[in-house]
């Protein structure tokens, strides 16, 4: 299913710079929906995050080896949307799929370690707004994310902690295998 038949349907956003894309990725992707009934879950992989330093591998190579693991899971759609909204912040994604999908309801699936300076985030007030955040937990950040400013400010009914059993690794420690 490609992006034109979304309107009227529960949406995932997973942002990230996807280096490389993994099982904890694809995890996150299928309880998200199953849990909230998304007809398919986006993956926006951006060419670089704007809270990271480094750069990553080559944007074509992150992209399709994103797909690449995704081939059974035909509804995660693996996209670079950088050059489309001009931005590589979610709020100005979120902002163009709100727009392109109208009556959509977007859902932000972000790890937990993400909710610790979501704050800092351009527009964080407004992304809130716009789609629920659902955070799903990475190893020793969830007393951190439960403690943070955004999820002591946004109530449950905009950021929802979600319980999983983790899948233990990172794209930091995927690189260094």
């Amino acid at each position: 299913m490609g992006l034109g038949k979304l309107e009227n349907k529960k949406i995932g956003v997973l942002g990230g710079s996807f280096d490389p894309a993994h099982i904890g990725h694809i995890k996150i992707s299928k309880i998200a929906k199953k849990d909230f009934n998304l007809i398919q879950v986006i993956w926006a992989i951006t060419k670089q995050n704007p809270f990271k330093k480094n750069k990553p591998n080559d944007l074509y190579k992150r992209t399709a080896y994103a797909k690449k693991i995704n081939k059974r899971n035909k509804f995660i759609k693996v996209q670079c949307f950088d050059d489309i909204v001009k931005s590589n912040r979610t709020i100005d994604l979120i902002k163009y799929l709100k727009k392109k999908f109208k009556n959509t309801d977007i859902f932000f699936l972000m790890g937990a370690d993400n909710l610790v300076n979501f704050h800092k985030w351009k527009g964080c007030n407004s992304i809130t707004k716009m789609c629920k955040i659902l955070v799903f937990d990475r190893d020793g950040y969830k007393s951190k994310a439960l403690k943070s400013k955004s999820f002591k400010k946004y109530n449950k009914k905009t950021v929802e902690f979600i319980k999983f059993n983790k899948v233990n690794i990172s794209s930091s420690q995927l690189r260094k295998i």
